[in-house]
């Protein structure tokens, strides 16, 4: 008996040693309880470029407290937990937002919700675009940059910013001068790489209701408005020559796709349909457009439009919800006849987010001046159906662009043309949350329909993780996004 339970104790001890050899440590910092690592990545330098959405713009401003949370500075933190440096921020001087040129307020508080509506806080900036930070900055997210203002000598220059040749933020934390954004990354030697631009370079003409240009064909950005479309081959030159200057000394990198602008809450908050009308409501106002509907039929019979465009153009309410009446500019052009460019929004049209305040309201006072009803929506509320497909034509080009000089340069790539599709039709998951593009409440985008909120930033940076992970084989851990709040109150 003591014979066998000799042999069962040795037994106990080589299995007991046996586990102590194959021990696993899980590594709760990892993706998948391994340990840490960048793969073929190194971290140590990360610089990253972009506009408002790499700064941490929200609520319609550039915050303190918003730009920690930016995606670029939640990659860095992971990043820190595998080598990588410090992450330096031209942070802001406050959690009011807006900014100061001498004194003078250029640029707003940022908005809260007050549990009916954004309202701005209050307060004054305490931001002063005069004042230099010392650098150099590690994000150099710039709000309002287009592609090619991050090639662009003097894009930081202070003394150009009240004349619009050069951009505020910027200001503050260029270098020199004479600097670009681009300079400025190349100049730290990093070994890794975010880029993320081109939505500016959209942007601007579809929160404008589309009154700016589609510059296709011409060349010289120098002679574009602040509105206007980019041309496809400025854009390419413009991100190619980024991309060579950071990837020349063996940097790595990752890059992202534009979503379609169109698909924010800016353009899908306000229905094409608003008017509630009585049927003597809608009888009136029938009367009213009477004389229009009139002349549409008179240049059909004079040869001067054909019947389709004049059933299009014919203004026609009746009792119940009512599409706003729009000023557009791609009807065929009858004003010399007396016609205006009248008609009806309809479902392929997108009227911007600002217009919900704007429709419904009296001209100068007058019950019968209606903005959107007897009165027509001027240009800048409405994008038609027009605009939109020279939104997404744009749209389509770069992101050509972007995927082949990824592929070109062996960068990662973050797909988020589709994660915006996925966020209007259902929303995605993360951490048990599901997150929409509904305005307010869906929990991707701030209180100004365009840039992301704290969860938003985190999911965004979840995203460049994952492509981060798959292209270079690293274990970066996603951030709970539930640890992100929807929206930021009206103190912080």
């Amino acid at each position: 008996m003591i014979k066998n339970f000799k042999w069962v104790l040795i037994a106990s001890l080589a299995f007991v040693a046996c586990n102590n050899d194959d021990e696993v440590t899980i590594d709760s910092n990892s993706s998948d309880g391994k340990p840490l690592t960048a793969g073929s990545a190194v971290v140590t330098k990360y610089v990253a470029l972009g506009d408002s959405y790499a700064a941490g713009y929200s609520d319609n401003a550039l915050f303190k407290t918003g730009q920690e949370g930016s995606y670029a500075n939640i990659i860095a933190q992971q990043f820190a937990l595998a080598g990588g440096g410090d992450f330096k921020t031209p942070f802001m001087a406050d959690n009011v937002g807006g900014l100061l040129l001498g004194g003078n307020v250029i640029a707003g508080t940022r908005l809260y919700f007050n549990g009916s509506a954004p309202v701005a806080v209050t307060g004054k900036p305490s931001t002063e675009v005069t004042t230099k930070l010392t650098g150099p900055f590690n994000n150099l997210g710039v709000p309002g940059a287009k592609s090619y203002h991050l090639v662009a000598p003097g894009y930081g220059n202070v003394a150009g910013v009240a004349a619009g040749l050069a951009n505020p933020y910027f200001a503050r934390f260029a270098t020199t001068v004479s600097t670009t954004v681009v300079a400025d990354a190349v100049a730290q030697d990093p070994t890794f790489f975010s880029l993320w631009i081109g939505g500016n370079d959209i942007l601007g003409y579809a929160t404008s209701g589309g009154t700016g240009k589609d510059q296709k064909g011409n060349l010289n950005p120098a002679t574009y408005a602040g509105n206007d479309i980019t041309d496809p081959n400025v854009f390419a030159s413009a991100y190619s020559n980024i991309v060579n200057a950071l990837t020349a000394k063996g940097a790595k990198g990752v890059v992202a796709n534009l979503p379609y602008v169109t698909a924010l809450p800016y353009f899908t908050t306000v229905p094409f349909n608003p008017v509630a009308l009585s049927a003597a409501a809608a009888t009136q106002l029938n009367a009213g457009y009477a004389t229009y509907n009139g002349g549409l039929q008179a240049m059909v019979n004079a040869g001067l439009l054909t019947a389709a465009e004049a059933t299009r153009r014919t203004i026609n309410f009746k009792a119940g919800a009512n599409a706003v009446v729009i000023v557009d500019s791609y009807l065929t052009d009858r004003t010399s006849f007396g016609i205006p460019s009248y008609r009806h929004a309809t479902a392929e049209d997108l009227v911007v987010l600002p217009a919900s305040s704007f429709i419904g309201t009296l001209v100068g006072g007058n019950a019968a001046a209606v903005n959107g009803v007897s009165v027509p929506l001027a240009d800048n509320w409405v994008l038609s159906k027009e605009e939109i497909a020279e939104v997404k034509v744009a749209t389509d080009a770069y992101n050509v662009t972007i995927k082949s000089i990824a592929d070109a340069k062996g960068l990662a790539f973050v797909e988020l043309k589709g994660v915006t599709d996925k966020l209007a039709s259902g929303g995605i998951v993360y951490d048990g949350y599901n997150t929409t593009s509904t305005f307010v409440t869906g929990g991707m985008f701030s209180l100004d329909g365009v840039h992301p909120s704290p969860r938003g930033y985190a999911i965004i940076a979840n995203l460049f993780t994952e492509a981060i992970n798959a292209k270079y084989g690293a274990n970066f851990k996603n951030v709970n996004v539930g640890l992100y709040r929807i929206l930021y109150p009206a103190s912080l």
